[in-house]
């Protein structure tokens, strides 16, 4: 079976190393399994802004999207995220796998500042199998827009 998203970041050219780890139960236990810092562990979220109108948001694994900073960065008054199966039937990727890596759809791709000036890993389409890359060349690789858009967790 052939994964899209370690196709697509096979040619992007960008520099990676893929974990394979299986699958885990929490974003402590992905660190440890990929040898990262629970912030360097990526989430790529899928937002709805609109009807049909869907986008990606990279956010670090210790941190949660801040909805006013989001909605003021792309100048709506309402974002949501999709259950489970519009979010798939969208990227191709079930929750827990999605990146922003081989989509149906290109996407927009929002990061959040923190992202900048290390490596990260980041889902690579399936359970228990992730990316380390740096994150800048993420950015500039998918045309990221790139603003604080998030805040510590709890």
């Amino acid at each position: 079976m052939t994964n899209p998203a370690l196709e697509a970041l096979a040619s992007s050219g960008i520099d990676h190393t893929v974990t394979r780890h299986g699958r885990v139960r929490s974003l402590a236990e992905a660190a440890a399994a990929r040898g990262v810092e629970p912030r360097d562990i990526i989430k790529t979220m899928v937002v709805r802004r609109g009807e049909g109108d869907y986008l990606l948001a990279l956010v670090p694994g210790d941190r949660t999207i801040s909805w006013p900073k989001l909605r003021t960065l792309l100048g709506v008054s309402r974002l949501s995220m999709p259950d489970a199966d519009t979010a798939l039937d969208v990227t191709g990727f079930e929750r827990g796998t999605i990146t922003p890596f081989g989509t149906k759809t290109p996407l927009p791709v929002v990061a959040d500042e923190l992202v900048r000036g290390r490596r990260i890993s980041i889902g690579a389409g399936d359970h228990g199998v992730a990316a380390t890359v740096d994150g800048d060349a993420l950015i500039a690789h998918f045309d990221a827009t790139v603003a604080d858009i998030t805040e510590p967790e709890g």
